[in-house]
């Protein structure tokens, strides 16, 4: 997961050449939520790993601010990312900053925060795109065109409809990484620890 953060965050958005109606009426369709809630389940695989590492929790994710990412099982961590850095909020609401702390998270915080704002420039030279489905049943798959990243990284995938319901991320090594999204919706009025700590106005 960490070698995600530098892949995703530094190429990660649209070729505006590839399926540019499909894509375009999909980050329209995206863009409507500028605030969203929902339920994950990460799951990781790993061909040295006897078995999946699994998470479940729940996130809010605010364009041009971050997200809170709760993860309730197997442990209770509370992370948020900004643009500015990745903290650890404690029972109380306060932040502390950390470093090198899930950094497959931040990276797709990141990622979301380039497909939302719609950016298309620097992926434009780094992934070929393919866009299946249409607005209300879409995937939206990346690979890279430089061989220097295909050593590492072998595909991205993005799935869903009203909203983003599933991120694949699979390594030249085999481990796959993959995000479910459910009970996704518009996050409504946030907390007041999460206006302090994501700077909502």
């Amino acid at each position: 997961m960490r070698r995600l953060i530098a892949l995703l965050a530094i190429f990660f958005a649209f070729d505006a050449h590839a399926a540019p109606a499909l894509v375009d009426d999909v980050l329209a369709h995206l863009s409507k939520h500028q605030a969203v809630r929902a339920d994950f389940t990460q799951t990781r695989d790993n061909p040295a790993l006897a078995a999946p590492q699994v998470s479940h929790g729940e996130l809010l994710f605010a364009v041009g601010h971050g997200m809170f990412w709760h993860t309730r099982e197997p442990y209770d961590d509370t992370l948020v990312f900004t643009a500015g850095g990745t903290s650890r909020v404690d029972a109380q609401g306060h932040a502390q900053r950390v470093r090198d702390v899930n950094r497959g998270i931040g990276q797709v915080t990141a990622m979301l925060q380039g497909l939302l704002a719609g950016r298309s420039d620097e992926a434009a030279r780094q992934f070929d795109i393919a866009a299946d489905g249409d607005v209300a049943h879409w995937t939206l798959r990346f690979t890279p065109r430089q061989s220097r990243i295909a050593r590492v990284l072998k595909d991205i995938a993005l799935k869903g409809g009203e909203f983003l319901d599933g991120i694949e991320v699979t390594m030249a090594n085999g481990e796959t990484t993959r995000i479910q999204f459910a009970n996704t919706r518009d996050a409504g009025e946030p907390s007041a620890v999460e206006v302090k700590l994501l700077g909502i106005p």
